[in-house]
């Protein structure tokens, strides 16, 4: 594993109303669907092997309903016929998208990953309970892995144990559980209870996700971070890639596509209140001196029939660590690295502050 990419999908909207959601939370379904720019062929080239330095971890997730937009299919399949590991973030309902993805060639499969969002309520509500079951083991058929995710939310504390029995009668074990936020603010999780009452009311679930973000919610990282260098975060449509959520502009992908990416390490200058998606980029190895589990531990379930939710290619990749696949810097290095970061961000402050004044006349 070379590099982990984290790819933001436009689309926002979506077929499901979650009241926990933070699109929904914050009014911004706008119906807009990908269509995408530049034709899946170019984007896999655009993002080849021989660009990125070798086979990638490439995460695809909306704004809204990940596989609304046709055009997903074409590019999941694209970029893992380059030769990528492609994870693919779902409310799991759409029945006919699972049916085109089923037919891939069992090679491609075998590199796709699926995570499961369990809106309980919403599939309840909207009578697509057995759909979802039904699509989750169509891909478990067809030789893709998955994991089954739930945002835990105080409404949902009633259904604990029917979702339980749910659960291991359809999928053999216990979803993952991990933690919503409250996006308009920095911190607070999606609960009106205290912290520890809350990680006890989920527990239960015997999650290692809920387990590690747990460990790092809230917790401000300082060390230097490879973000920007071994990871970095693309949004699909404008071909822009960054360091991360926070920080600078690496490249626009699109432009110059058989031109080397410089890429670089966001270093000790991350601005975010806590690594939030941490339990991708910390246990795949941001922050190499962390010791975390590794990806597979947070997704995987051994099942009842004695089957797992991964494949034994999938586990095996998912079991690696970036820092096996690339440098570590020595402290000249890093503080060079860092110096540079802390002229483009306060570039970056510099030119926000331009614009505000500029608005305001």
């Amino acid at each position: 594993m070379k590099r982990f990419i984290d790819c933001y999908i436009p689309t926002e909207t979506c077929n499901f109303r979650c009241h926990y959601c933070y699109i929904t939370q914050n009014r911004k379904f706008n119906n807009k669907i990908l269509k995408l720019s530049h034709n899946p062929e170019f984007i896999a080239k655009a993002l080849s092997k021989e660009r990125l330095g070798g086979v990638c971890m490439i995460n695809l997730c909306a704004g809204g309903e990940t596989l609304l937009s046709e055009d997903v299919i074409s590019l999941i399949k694209a970029l893992l016929e380059e030769g990528h590991f492609v994870m693919v973030v779902t409310n799991g309902s759409l029945k006919k998208r699972f049916e085109e993805i089923s037919k891939f060639p069992i090679d491609l499969l075998n590199h796709l990953f699926f995570k499961f969002s369990f809106h309980y309520m919403e599939l309840k509500r909207m009578e697509l309970l057995d759909t979802f079951v039904e699509n989750v083991n169509k891909m478990k058929k067809s030789g893709a892995s998955f994991t089954i995710e739930i945002t835990p939310n105080d409404e949902l504390e009633k259904y604990k144990t029917e979702i339980k029995e749910f659960s291991i009668k359809h999928f053999g074990a216990l979803p993952h559980i991990t933690i919503g936020r409250k996006d308009s603010e920095d911190i607070p999780p999606l609960t009106e209870h205290k912290f520890e009452d809350y990680i006890k009311i989920w527990k239960e679930f015997d999650s290692e996700m809920f387990n590690f973000k747990s460990e790092i919610f809230g917790v401000k990282r300082k060390e230097f971070c490879y973000a920007g260098e071994w990871s970095a975060y693309l949004n699909i449509e404008t071909g822009v890639l960054t360091q991360c959520y926070c920080g600078s502009k690496i490249c626009n992908i699109y432009e110059n596509i058989d031109k080397k990416i410089n890429f670089l390490a966001i270093g000790c200058n991350c601005q975010m209140p806590h690594c939030y998606n941490g339990h991708a980029f910390l246990t795949f190895g941001d922050i190499p001196e962390l010791n975390t589990p590794t990806y597979d531990k947070l997704r995987d379930r051994k099942c009842t029939d004695g089957t797992t939710w991964l494949t034994k290619e999938m586990r095996e990749f998912m079991q690696r660590k970036l820092v096996e696949y690339n440098e570590i810097y020595d402290e000249a290095r890093k503080k060079k690295i860092n110096n540079i970061n802390k002229r483009k961000l306060l570039y970056i402050k510099v030119k926000r502050k331009i614009k505000e004044v500029i608005n305001k006349k």
